[in-house]
């Protein structure tokens, strides 16, 4: 029987933590994964429900984050669509009206994938929302990708105090040397 996850009405529930920035709740489940990002900052997910942070479960998130990761570099490389889909594959949305109305809840073949299949399924609708929104850092040292929230959509950096903070030290290093030079 298929494992019930998180209620997708409570994906909200969310909570992200970097060094310096917000905690988790208490009652959360929190997955750390250093990225190789230049940032040197590690990736917190938290979540409140039942998630199961196992051995089994790291691996299944570790092949999802693998999977996501080339369907963004190539999306129209099918072995990468076909990675993906493997990892969809796992679970499903089960639809059923509540008292208080229209309920979804996340299931999955194993407890062990709910992450990873959130993680999968969430990717989806960020491509059906605005997938010109989803882009790589401008860092050309960084790997991560992340999701334009900017209002007019021109955000260049995963993280403006880790990148960007980084590129406008650089340019300004470089204005100021220039300048010493000329005088």
């Amino acid at each position: 029987m298929p494992t019930p996850g998180p209620s997708r009405a409570n994906r909200s529930a969310w909570t992200c933590s970097t060094p310096g920035g917000s905690t988790a709740e208490p009652g959360t489940t929190c997955w750390t994964a250093w990225t190789g990002s230049p940032c040197g900052w590690p990736t917190t997910a938290c979540w409140r429900g039942p998630l199961s942070a196992t051995p089994a479960a790291l691996a299944a998130a570790l092949g999802a984050r693998e999977a996501l990761e080339a369907v963004v570099a190539d999306p129209g490389d099918d072995r990468a669509r076909d990675g993906l889909n493997a990892v969809l594959a796992r679970g499903r949305v089960l639809r059923t009206l509540g008292p208080e109305g229209p309920v979804e809840r996340a299931e999955t073949d194993d407890p062990a994938w709910l992450a990873a299949w959130l993680a999968a399924d969430d990717y989806l609708r960020l491509v059906r929302t605005a997938p010109d929104r989803i882009r790589a850092c401008a860092n050309d040292e960084c790997v991560l990708h992340f999701y334009d929230v900017s209002r007019n959509g021109t955000r260049r950096w995963c993280s403006m105090s880790g990148c960007g903070n980084r590129a406008k030290a650089s340019r300004h290093y470089a204005r100021t040397r220039h300048r010493e030079g000329r005088e």
